[in-house]
């Protein structure tokens, strides 16, 4: 029975953590759909934080590509006093660095909800 409880208690703390990291990832970026992000991301620094082959293999017209893997070390290319448009292939990269971006001190983050995978605008591939 000291098992069953265990596991409960294992399973609603899971369910809490879930929930709080759901409410704080709304707090500190703001996930929009294609159209608004399309509205937005010109007068803003887009940024691609998939890895360099996932990039070159498409992405979107005017972003630069800062992978996840090295954005601690390459921070300094993304100013903190202008929008920042984010995105990756699904939007859990882009989630994770947003999270990483809030806590160096950048305020207003946009993801793009869904990520490339789900962009119908105009790309740019490496031939």
């Amino acid at each position: 029975m000291s098992s069953f409880y265990v596991l409960l208690i294992i399973l609603a703390a899971l369910i809490i953590y879930t929930v709080f990291n759901y409410f704080y990832q709304k707090k500190i970026v703001k996930t929009v759909t294609e159209e608004e992000f399309r509205k937005g991301y010109r007068k803003a620094q887009l940024i691609d934080v998939r890895e360099p082959n996932e990039f070159d293999a498409g992405h979107i017209l005017g972003a630069r590509n800062i992978p996840m893997s090295q954005l601690k070390m390459r921070m300094k290319e993304i100013r903190p006093d202008l929008p920042v448009y984010l995105y990756c292939q699904s939007g859990m990269r882009s989630a994770r660095a947003a999270q990483f971006l809030y806590k160096k001190g950048y305020k207003d983050l946009t993801q793009l909800q869904g990520g490339f995978k789900k962009w119908t605008g105009k790309i740019k591939a490496k031939k």
